[in-house]
């Protein structure tokens, strides 16, 4: 693991939504603090960040915002700034990164989704977008029901080709992981284009090749969104954490 890899770049996690698919489970309470083995969820996630050595993570929320700022606020931690903030009403995954893009205070920003586990290494990541240069770089990884999720499609240069809609009969393959590591002219592009949501208004309206894809393989990827991958997350988060001895 690259244990500076986040030290000079800031990490923006995508944490407004209302959470109705697990609403069920949780009822009022935010994804981010859902409770996962006695701790929160946004607990794992920021030992996970600061395993890569983050310094400055913006929490960009909406729906039960002031109980999340709160949260944050009681449990400070060390050689981490935590900086919220709150749009106003729902902006949609694009509408939120143009919302927080004047507190981004980094050449290279990565930005995530508030509601996915990822066992992948983020320095590889960094990695690949410094290599190829590419206005973003998508981390993907590799799921064998694709059809789920909606796949990617890359060329022979690692650059997304296409995206490819929901399929039940995809059948394995490549999928958007919904971590992206940003150079300015993503920020620049957002400004740019219309519309709420990153995947569908911005990401898949640009040209082919205009995005680089890193693909991280088959790596353990859950969307801690309905209560089943919820209960499966509690299962694996804990166990990744115990190996790194952070319970």
């Amino acid at each position: 693991m690259s244990e500076t890899a986040l030290s000079n770049i800031d990490v923006v996690v995508l944490a407004g939504g209302l959470g109705t698919r697990i609403q069920p489970v949780l009822g009022d309470v935010p994804k981010l603090l859902a409770p996962v083995n006695e701790r929160t969820y946004l607990d794992y996630l920021l030992d996970w960040l600061q395993g890569f050595g983050a310094r400055r993570v913006i929490l960009s929320l909406g729906h039960q915002a002031t109980r999340i700022v709160d949260y944050v606020t009681a449990m400070p931690r060390d050689g981490m700034e935590i900086v919220p903030v709150i749009e106003d009403a729902p902006l949609g995954t694009a509408g939120a990164l143009r919302h927080v893009r004047p507190h981004v205070q980094t050449g290279i920003s990565l930005v995530m989704n508030g509601d996915s586990w990822i066992d992948a290494d983020l320095g590889m990541l960094v990695q690949a977008h410094e290599a190829e240069g590419a206005p973003a770089t998508l981390l993907c990884v590799r799921v064998p029901d694709a059809g789920r999720f909606g796949q990617i499609e890359t060329d022979s240069a690692g650059r997304i080709r296409a995206f490819r809609e929901k399929d039940p009969d995809a059948g394995a393959g490549l999928i958007n992981a919904g971590v992206y590591a940003f150079g300015p002219e993503a920020w620049d592009l957002l400004a740019d284009m219309a519309g709420p949501s990153l995947e569908r208004d911005v990401f898949q309206t640009l040209p082919p090749s205009s995005l680089a894809a890193y693909d991280a393989g088959d790596v353990t990827f859950i969307d801690i969104g309905t209560p089943d991958s919820l209960a499966r997350a509690a299962r694996v988060i804990g166990g990744a954490a115990a190996d790194r001895g952070t319970t």
